[in-house]
């Protein structure tokens, strides 16, 4: 409110220098009065105030990579060598298949270990971190007890042999063919198995009926 009525005012102000006449004149006076006194019992309009910004720098991290882990039937433990760690500048967080450490002013560095999917589910609530002088130990609790055959988790890749060697499957086939035919069946599979290794032909099949 108070501030459409510092808008009217500089508005009507204007029309007041331009104005002739004077009725015109005397209706803008008695109007520019009016508002002034309203002005007043509204108060000042407020300025407003810009937010604001974050100066705070985002932090930047060493990746530790260098680690050695073993396990029993109930936890994982992974062993880093870092020294100067202070317990209350650490973070920590884990979840089911992840976790991520981050130590913050070590030797004026923030360094971080992370391994964004484990090979097996663990318990959160209970996994933690244990300080040591010269090292950290990292305690994961498994989910389920057993053993763990790898630390992080890897996807099964494709038999790469087998998609290099096309010829496998048909030779396979024809060896089955050769040891249950007949004598007739033998010498057919036979001649062409000499042809296709003396590279007469590049189809060992090439000729069967």
């Amino acid at each position: 409110m108070a501030e459409d009525l510092a808008l009217d005012l500089e508005e009507l102000r204007q029309l007041r220098s331009i104005a002739k006449r004077p009725r015109i004149v005397s209706l803008i006076d008695s109007e520019i009065h009016t508002l002034e006194k309203l002005s007043k019992e509204e108060g000042p309009a407020p300025v407003p105030t810009p937010a604001k910004v974050s100066s705070t720098p985002a932090l930047n991290y060493i990746t530790l990579g260098s680690f050695s882990w073993d396990q029993d039937n109930e936890k994982v433990k992974i062993y880093i060598s870092l020294e100067g760690v202070v317990q209350d500048k650490m973070e920590a967080e884990f979840k089911q298949w992840s976790f991520d450490v981050k130590f913050h002013d070590v030797q004026a560095k923030n360094c971080r270990f992370t391994i964004p999917r484990l090979n097996q589910e663990i318990v959160p609530e209970k996994s933690k971190v244990l300080v040591k002088p010269t090292r950290v130990v990292i305690m994961l609790f498994k989910a389920s007890k057993g053993n763990w055959l790898d630390l992080q988790y890897k996807e099964d890749k494709p038999n790469l042999d087998k998609e290099r060697d096309p010829m496998a499957g048909i030779m396979d086939l024809m060896k089955n063919m050769y040891e249950e035919g007949d004598d007739e069946m033998k010498r057919t599979i036979a001649k062409a198995w000499t042809d296709a290794r003396s590279g007469k032909t590049a189809d060992p099949l090439k000729g069967y009926p």
